[in-house]
């Protein structure tokens, strides 16, 4: 498990993403970022929440704010859930779980009492800083967006003291 703390710097990492590129999270210093994680491309309940956070994009840039999908799932397969779904923010691959654990997401699960390591679906709010504001985790997707928009709006504008 993690120690992530409210205030203290968010783990930095690098990751594979949708534009080509191997993407930081340091990268977006003087941005607010929402890094979201979710379990698996193209399944109901993540295709719903990728997609209130598409239909959130345009209102979290204008509040300086973007956003970062990560699942365990290969680049090409992200590729594939934003062509269908027109997503307009990156989609990083964590194929190895390494962010994950870093964030505290990865954990033990049970389903119909069979127990597995698997991805929490969470969400964490990093002010333009790079500190941790807000984290959300084993969130339940509906109204979920709302609220991360809510907790954005409490931030200063970013630059600004």
């Amino acid at each position: 498990m993690s120690n992530l703390q409210i205030g203290a710097m968010a783990p930095d990492f690098e990751l594979p993403a949708t534009n080509g590129e191997q993407v930081r999270l340091s990268d977006f210093r003087g941005r607010h970022v929402v890094l979201y994680f979710y379990p698996k491309d193209l399944t109901t309940a993540c295709t719903q929440q990728s997609c209130d956070f598409r239909d959130a994009n345009a209102q979290m840039l204008r509040m300086n704010t973007v956003i970062l999908g990560i699942s365990l799932d290969t680049v090409q397969t992200h590729e594939r859930f934003i062509a269908k779904h027109e997503l307009p923010f990156l989609l990083l691959a964590d194929t190895e779980h390494t962010v994950c654990e870093q964030y505290g997401v990865w954990q033990l699960k049970k389903l119909y009492g069979r127990e597995y390591m698997g991805l929490v679906r969470s969400t964490f709010l990093i002010d333009s800083e790079g500190r941790l504001v807000e984290e959300w985790r084993g969130i339940r997707v509906k109204g979920h967006v709302e609220k991360v928009l809510e907790a954005v709006k409490l931030l200063p504008a970013a630059g600004s003291k």
